[in-house]
């Protein structure tokens, strides 16, 4: 009853395919955006903006690209820190190399080169699946590893191995205090998030669905595995190769290889499966849960007065987070998305039982 729907009737196939056909939903969408461009930035304060939504923004990109990938297409990937480190070396070089160059390109250039890595990488997918294409993308990891400590020019000859951007600007419009970072990161997420809404609608997102219900059914009825296959991994590396130029150039502003390894691709796997595959929203929720749940752990203690010691604080945080995501996969496998649906479901019918 408070989400109902009769009453919204479609008179056009250009109502009946919007991307959000139901009122409540485009208005729930347009307060949330209302809220989080103009309330957010006049009330947070500055460390909200550093620990919080500055990082789950980006992340939340991250998780966006790779569930193109696995909750989509269904080719299991374990070298997204990879393209994440590809994006943010490929635009530190083009800040560097090419005199005036400007920010919004270096970033999109960035995504284009983890874009032309994860394509490479993603071709053994047209082979093997499951483990063995995981151990294939894991190849990747190492690799860029490898390659991000060795070759001197992609650090562009730095002695550390590290590297770092000066000030940042937006078409003249600088981008220093937290609110403005905060203000570029969430248009990018935005815009991305809406292409990729778009996408999984759109001929080459059924496509994905059915190479990973069925690959050799959808192969039967003409989809190009080959096609399929290969444009997921080229979409999914290119978000998540923008996300790691804005994790290197907007949040660490100095950053080495270890930013990006092993650690970092588990966690945007696990945001994908917490949050729920094959879902948009889904990957703010894993984003959402994996980045703030292990700071409200680590201050709960100091919050309720209870004295404890630091290591035993940092222990504890890390067996509670694991039970937790351990408790939300035996109670729901498809993820807080999932949840989040069956609570929309039941609010149709409110008060009735059934």
């Amino acid at each position: 009853m408070l989400y109902r729907e009769n009453g919204q009737f479609k008179t056009s196939y250009r109502a009946d395919q919007q991307v959000f056909p139901i009122l409540q939903d485009r208005a729930a969408i347009g307060l949330l955006l209302v809220f989080a461009f103009a309330v957010v930035p006049l009330a947070a304060p500055e460390y909200l903006f550093r620990a919080i939504l500055i990082p789950f923004l980006i992340l939340s990109l991250a998780a966006l690209g790779l569930n193109i990938l696995v909750g989509y297409c269904g080719q299991i990937s374990l070298g997204t820190g990879a393209f994440m480190a590809v994006g943010a070396y490929a635009a530190y070089n083009c800040i560097a190399r090419v005199e005036g160059m400007p920010l919004l390109v270096a970033l999109l250039a960035g995504g284009a080169c983890s874009t032309i890595v994860g394509v490479l990488f993603g071709i053994p997918s047209l082979r093997i699946k499951g483990l063995y294409l995981a151990v294939a993308t894991l190849a990747a990891q190492f690799f860029v590893d490898w390659a991000c400590l060795r070759l001197k020019w992609v650090t562009n000859h730095s002695a550390s191995g590290s590297v770092s951007v000066g000030q940042l600007d937006f078409f003249g419009l600088p981008i220093d205090t937290p609110v403005q970072k905060y203000l570029f990161c969430l248009g990018f997420v935005a815009v991305f998030a809406l292409l990729a809404k778009n996408l999984v609608r759109s001929a080459i997102g059924r496509e994905w669905m059915a190479i990973r219900d069925m690959d050799v059914a959808a192969a039967v009825i003409g989809i190009r595995p080959v096609y399929a296959k290969l444009t997921a991994f080229a979409v999914s590396s290119f978000i998540v190769g923008v996300a790691g130029a804005l994790w290197g150039f907007v949040h660490l502003g100095s950053w080495e290889p270890a930013a990006f390894g092993i650690d970092r691709s588990f966690q945007l796997l696990f945001m994908v499966i917490i949050g729920g595959l094959g879902s948009i929203m889904g990957s703010f929720f894993g984003a959402a849960f994996i980045v703030v749940l292990p700071i409200v752990l680590d201050n709960l203690p100091y919050w309720f007065g209870v004295p404890i010691d630091t290591a035993l604080a940092s222990h504890l945080t890390f067996m509670i987070f694991g039970a937790l995501i351990v408790f939300f996969l035996i109670v729901e496998p498809h993820g807080l998305a999932r949840l989040w649906s069956i609570g929309k479901e039941k609010l149709r019918l409110w008060p009735f039982p059934h």
